[in-house]
């Protein structure tokens, strides 16, 4: 089950895709006597039952007045996070070698490598990357899975993570690697406007096994860049989870970023980083394609 969110003149909508992935199935016909103005707001009271209800109509075909998806604009699934991105640092082996020999005194870490992002504004499908080469010219991608987060909990054991999420979508970690290396920490170089991608929807973990195994790749210019496998996380999700929630509250509608396979720009001999006018594609099968604009 897709939950997607997307404007239909000049009002903001959620719905859910069809099976084919052609048509939005809007919420007010699925869910008449609910009303989720948000994505954060349904993530936080969407009940079991209106979950079966949901899954029933998508299954059975819902008599209710379907939505041609190309013919609205699809909006990021969530536009705004309630907090900052929680990230996963090179959580796959063949990523931590490329980080290795590219970022200046990078030495691997023991355990997982957890850090912030901030994201004033999560851009969706189809939205403009801001290039500033006035600050950075070494614009790079990364595909992620990211994890949405469905119930507050803290010292969450790896044993009951999953009840704890709410689902998955693409996300793009955009970064400015020489902002990166200048200050030696991760913050400032993943944090600048327009930096953050994710959708074009939340795929519900209802459809995926757990742990997550799913197909991870990136595209610039159609170029296959990135090409990997979430079975190949060096910390899995369950982990994750712990250690996020260790001491530390989780709340609903908070997205983990789950770290991104080699390929990167800044992995290439000599590197290969995003300009104005370049395409990135960042795509998880089950879940869908995330294409976004350098401008």
């Amino acid at each position: 089950m897709k939950f997607i969110r997307y404007e239909q003149a000049d009002k903001t909508q959620i719905g859910i895709l069809n099976q084919a992935g052609t048509d939005i199935l809007p919420l007010s016909g699925l869910l008449p006597h609910r009303s989720y103005a948000t994505m954060q707001e349904l993530i936080e009271n969407i009940t079991g039952d209106e979950l079966a209800q949901l899954k029933t109509a998508l299954h059975t075909g819902a008599a209710c007045p379907s939505v041609p998806a190309a013919q609205v604009k699809i909006l990021p699934p969530i536009d705004k996070p309630i907090h900052d991105i929680l990230c996963v640092g090179v959580n796959y082996r063949d990523h931590q070698k490329e980080a290795s020999e590219a970022l200046n005194d990078f030495k691997a870490a023991p355990r997982a490598v957890y850090f912030a992002k901030r994201a004033i504004h999560i851009l969706g499908d189809g939205g403009e990357i801001q290039s500033r080469p006035d600050l950075d010219d070494q614009l790079d991608y990364e595909v992620e899975l990211a994890v949405i987060i469905g119930r507050r909990g803290k010292d969450i054991p790896k044993e009951e993570a999953e009840n704890y999420i709410f689902g998955y979508s693409v996300f793009n970690d955009i970064s400015s690697r020489r902002l990166q290396n200048q200050h030696g920490q991760w913050f400032k170089g993943k944090s600048l406007d327009t930096y953050t991608a994710m959708g074009p929807v939340i795929l519900h973990k209802s459809a995926l096994p757990f742990p997550v195994e799913a197909d991870v790749r990136s595209y610039v210019n159609n170029e296959k860049r990135q090409d990997s496998n979430t079975r190949f996380f060096l910390t899995d999700l369950p982990q994750i989870i712990e250690d996020l929630s260790r001491g530390m509250t989780l709340e609903p509608g908070d997205i983990i970023a789950t770290g991104t396979p080699a390929g990167v720009g800044m992995g290439f001999r000599p590197p290969r980083f995003m300009k104005a006018g370049d395409c990135v594609t960042c795509e998880i099968p089950p879940i869908g394609t995330l294409t976004n604009y350098i401008i």
